[in-house]
């Protein structure tokens, strides 16, 4: 893949962060994840890619673009794997909550796991503690060698975990530890992003979310030196199937990082719709004008850049402009 294309993808998430973030606490997840979608798959056809969706909004009955499958880009070359989520955080957005994203994750052809929708048991850590995790470890284990690699007490390390019943026995066992827990909502990926910047004080996040969601935050700590293991969570037999036909011949394993995002490169680009803890959301300063802040990685450089930029509307034919009542 080409230097030049972590340029172009920031600009599809962009759009999707535009078009969604208009959204914006109405109530309306459907809505936003729409306008996203319909953005981030417009934007797509100026892309010099040769793409074929892996993770997307749902198979091709269940959705009429960005389906699993779907080519897109407008190039013979480069071959490349694509997953997406346009709005990462319906609720989020629906409610004006934090951590709202637009993200997505690009290798080449081949190597992003083709991970079916449904549950994925992870464990994801920044570069200091990588390659010491185990994702069958005891969560106390997990934060003795964590809080080792950071530099930290127990007592100063922080796991974000999704607010969820499932999770209520892995919560009670990081509080005796005697670390600290930081419950969310949603976001998956932006999580597992989390663990990757020393600044957000995120050590670990754990716990089960969405498969789709762990690939696209696979890249991203790919790019930024992390790590991660996961495993497929299939709830009964038609899940278990599912997995089978999707090439995966032994889904109760664990996932190590090189599954789920093989080979030496991958790109990630988020840009935020809401407020976060690595990048604010959309603002709309009046005078037909808005601000984005965007994070785009690379895993092949290891280089990371955060983009602000100044759209004008007028000129964003694929933002989808809501009207005055």
């Amino acid at each position: 893949m080409e230097r030049e294309l972590t340029l172009e993808l920031v600009r599809v998430t962009e759009m999707a962060a535009l078009a969604s973030a208009q959204w914006m606490g109405r109530g309306c997840k459907n809505e936003a994840d729409e306008a996203a979608t319909n953005a981030m798959r417009t934007v797509f056809d100026s892309i010099a890619v040769n793409g074929t969706v892996v993770i997307g909004e749902g198979e091709m009955d269940e959705a009429p673009m960005l389906y699993i499958g779907e080519k897109v880009g407008n190039a013979e070359s480069p071959e490349v794997d694509v997953a997406v989520d346009p709005l990462e955080g319906t609720n989020i957005l629906a409610k004006g909550l934090p951590n709202a994203l637009s993200v997505i994750a690009v290798a080449d052809k081949g190597n992003l796991l083709h991970a079916p929708d449904m549950y994925m048991d992870k464990l994801a850590v920044g570069p200091r503690a990588a390659g010491l995790i185990n994702l069958d470890d005891p969560i106390e284990k997990t934060l003795e060698i964590v809080a080792k690699a950071n530099n930290k007490r127990i007592v100063d390390c922080t796991v974000m975990i999704l607010d969820r019943p499932r999770h209520q026995k892995l919560i009670k066992a990081v509080r005796k530890a005697g670390a600290r827990v930081r419950l969310i909502g949603d976001g998956d990926v932006a999580a597992v992003l989390a663990t990757g910047f020393e600044e957000t004080g995120i050590d670990i996040c754990a716990g089960i979310g969405g498969a789709p969601e762990g690939v696209i935050s696979a890249a991203a700590l790919k790019a930024l030196g992390g790590d991660m293991q996961a495993r497929l969570v299939p709830e009964d037999e038609a899940e278990y199937q599912r997995c089978l036909s999707m090439g995966i011949t032994d889904p109760h394993r664990i996932l190590t990082l090189d599954d789920l995002v093989c080979g030496d490169d991958a790109i990630f680009a988020a840009t935020g719709v809401t407020d976060g803890e690595l990048l604010k959301g959309v603002r709309f300063m009046g005078g037909e004008q808005a601000e984005t802040y965007s994070l785009v990685l690379r895993a092949k450089s290891r280089t990371i850049r955060f983009i602000n930029t100044i759209h004008n509307l007028k000129y964003k034919p694929h933002y989808g402009l809501i009207k005055d009542k």
